[in-house]
């Protein structure tokens, strides 16, 4: 019998990098939504139990994807058999609607569904705070797909903590077609320093976090077609936010109108960019 889990996308909505750690890595504080109920931005990830253990790929942003044991889906997989002390021959199929390399975290979603679906498939009985550690050796954002709604992440962002739900201005989601490499704009931090250095202060209850990505210059630094993007969504009446590293722009509006109004004008004069109404 086949299974089958939603894998959405997620919107950072604040992203402090308060320095490089002994690791290498960057300490973070990120406070970040999970985009539940967006059919077109999200992936679908299905198994059904079978003699060896194989993926297929389709959807409209599946085109050049591994297929192999480079795949997070699969890399995740193969996490939970050294788990369970066994294989978990199955048939994987993902359908692909996140883009790549946009900052909405698709394959950190994916990776996280295929942990559920797995744990669900072949009954291993593991729980979510018993999936939370393997998620964090797949990736930093990987845990926060486990919470789900809006969640504040800390060290690499995978230290998860569940925060009450705010809920999202009317956005717009733009992706101008651009992939823009995560570990590079971590390193053009170097090059460009960091903008704030400071933490998240105390927020009242209810209260949206700060609109704030600290790796917006390095992004730009390093593939400055973006900025074409944050001037379209600017000049339409939005307020722009890189996603992540890249090369997904957010922008909020005053209202549905505003924001409706600014998607028809920006997909008449980019036709080749991908909107999404939030």
């Amino acid at each position: 019998m086949a299974l089958t889990i939603q894998a959405p996308a997620k919107l950072n909505r604040f992203l402090a990098v308060l320095g490089r750690r002994a690791d290498g890595f960057h300490e973070l504080e990120l406070v970040t939504t999970v985009l539940d109920g967006v059919p077109d931005l999200t992936d679908t990830l299905s198994a059904e139990p079978a003699d060896a253990l194989s993926m297929a790929i389709t959807g409209p942003m599946g085109e050049g994807l591994p297929e192999d044991g480079t795949n997070l889906v699969l890399r995740a997989w193969r996490l939970l058999e050294d788990t369970a002390h066994r294989p978990l021959p199955a048939v994987l199929r993902l359908e692909k609607r996140i883009p790549h390399g946009a900052g909405l975290g698709g394959g950190s979603s994916d990776a996280a569904a295929a942990l559920r679906l797995g744990n669900r498939l072949f009954g291993l009985g593991l729980d979510d705070v018993s999936l939370l550690p393997l998620a964090a050796r797949l990736g930093s954002d990987v845990p926060l797909f486990l919470l789900g709604g809006t969640v504040l992440g800390l060290g690499r962002g995978e230290r998860v903590f569940p925060l009450r739900p705010v809920p999202l201005e009317p956005l717009l989601l733009v992706h101008p077609g651009l992939h823009v490499s995560t570990p590079s704009v971590y390193r053009a931090l170097q090059e460009i320093g960091y903008p704030f250095p400071e933490a998240l202060a105390s927020q009242p209850v209810g209260a949206a976090p700060p609109w704030r990505n600290d790796l917006t210059g390095a992004a730009l630094w390093v593939c400055p077609p973006l900025a074409e993007v944050r001037e379209a969504l600017r000049d339409s009446g939005g307020d722009p936010l890189l996603c992540g590293s890249g090369s997904c722009w957010a922008a909020r509006y005053v209202g549905p109108e505003a924001r409706d109004a600014a998607a028809g004008r920006i997909a008449a004069a980019r036709p080749d960019w991908r909107i999404w109404r939030i």
